[in-house]
């Protein structure tokens, strides 16, 4: 049984897809076993409470940079023996301390279809709205491994939504969600508990 670590700074809808999934069944060979949030006040910290997971709050602005706030990060992933690492609405990009020690045992979820709308600066509302601003036709949600270099880990899952004429930022948002972040994000993390994703040439296969 793998240990989930899931990373968090905000109210947590992605981690509650996860807890849901994992009480259904849907999660095998893994159980989250810890909630670390760069927020002392981040709603997904209850979300965790309610669902008896531990949780360790460990606030970005007592850091004076990301390195030591990263240290901090990893020492406690070491300390929670962790498995797997799920970034779930984390708002820290982390130093590569932590990605190259956790090499591949880190993932996160996009919320659009990388390369497109990725990278530094990209993130929440940002995205959806450069999404619609650009005109595209589909729009989605990517799960990926995280390395050094934001949004451009190896690519494990992606799934599509249409774009509406009358979309606005918030309703893109709640559409990918609903769609594609909050079913891809347990499927990915229930394949990799199941030793099921392989890494060859630096591209993710599913197995």
């Amino acid at each position: 049984m793998k240990n989930i670590v899931v990373l968090v700074s905000g109210g947590g809808t992605n981690l509650q897809a996860l807890i849901d999934s994992e009480a259904r069944g849907e999660i095998k060979n893994g159980k989250i076993t810890c909630v670390i949030s760069s927020n002392p006040d981040a709603y997904a910290l209850e979300r965790a409470a309610k669902a008896g997971i531990s949780t360790v709050v460990i606030p970005r602005k007592e850091f004076g940079d990301s390195v030591s706030y990263s240290k901090a990060i990893l020492a406690e992933l070491d300390k929670q023996k962790a498995d797997l690492i799920v970034l779930a609405g984390f708002m820290t990009i982390l130093d590569k301390c932590v990605t190259e020690k956790y090499s591949y045992k880190i993932i996160n979820v996009h919320p659009a279809l990388i390369p497109s709308f990725c990278g530094e600066g990209f993130y929440g509302l940002k995205v959806h709205e450069k999404a619609l601003e650009y005109g595209v036709k589909v729009s989605g949600a990517t799960i990926h491994f995280v390395n050094e270099e934001a949004d451009a880990g190896a690519i494990i899952l992606q799934g599509t939504v249409n774009i509406e004429n009358d979309d606005t930022p918030e309703v893109l948002q709640r559409r990918i969600m609903e769609n594609v972040e909050w079913k891809l994000l347990p499927k990915a993390v229930s394949l990799f508990c199941e030793d099921r994703i392989s890494i060859r040439n630096g591209k993710a296969y599913v197995d």
